[in-house]
Parts: C-alpha cells; structure tokens; sequence
C-alpha cells in the first residue's frame, strides 16, 4: 500500500505559477500510471494530467501548455508545474498512482485577485 501527500497549494493571483508535489510512502516504479486530478467548488472531480510508465505525457484541453507533470522514480515523488493560472483553474487538487488506484488528501489551490 502506498500513502500520497500533495504540498504546494496555496493562493495565487491570476497569470501566476505554483509547483505541486505529491510524495509517495513507497516506490512509484511499479504503477503504471501517475495523474493529477482536482475538483472545483460544487462539481465533480476532473482529470488534469496523466503520465504513463511508457513515457507518454497527456493533458485536459483546459490545461494544456500551461501545466507539465514529470515525476522523480529516485525520491518517489509526482509534480505539477502550473503556470499562467486562471480562476478557472482554483479547486482541491488531488494525485492519484495505479492501478491498484491510490489517492492523496488533496491540496487547496486558489486562484484570484
């Protein structure tokens, strides 16, 4: 069993950058697939990025060319990199290993003015 812990959250203004880090209790080597999801006020949660054990990177269209997940086999850990956020971008942002699907506690990131 493997235990997540997303850091890095936090409130930003709009055109802004933040990393997100979730580290893992023990080896990620073995999933295949690391993600990040997030889950904004009353809606459900969403897929943000994928990153697969092939190498292959994928990202929600709302996402893409501004976030870049990359994860650390060595320190076992899963990043998001964030840049340019909009409003539309604030929620409970949550990283996922699999399968067997694993969760974090989630990470508050807002974005305003």
């Amino acid at each position: 069993q493997v235990q997540l812990v997303e850091s890095g959250g936090g409130l930003v203004q709009p055109g802004g950058s933040l990393r997100l880090s979730c580290a893992a209790s023990g080896s990620i080597l073995s999933f295949y697939s690391v993600a990040w999801y997030r889950q904004a006020p009353g809606k459900a949660r969403e897929w943000v990025a994928v990153s697969r054990s092939g190498g292959t990177t994928t990202y929600a269209d709302s996402v893409k060319g501004r976030f870049t997940i990359s994860r650390d086999y060595a320190e076992n850990t899963i990043s998001l990199q964030m840049n340019n956020l909009e409003p539309e971008d604030t929620g409970v942002y949550y990283c996922n290993v699999g399968p067997p699907n694993y969760w974090g506690q989630g990470t508050q990131v807002t974005v305003s003015s």
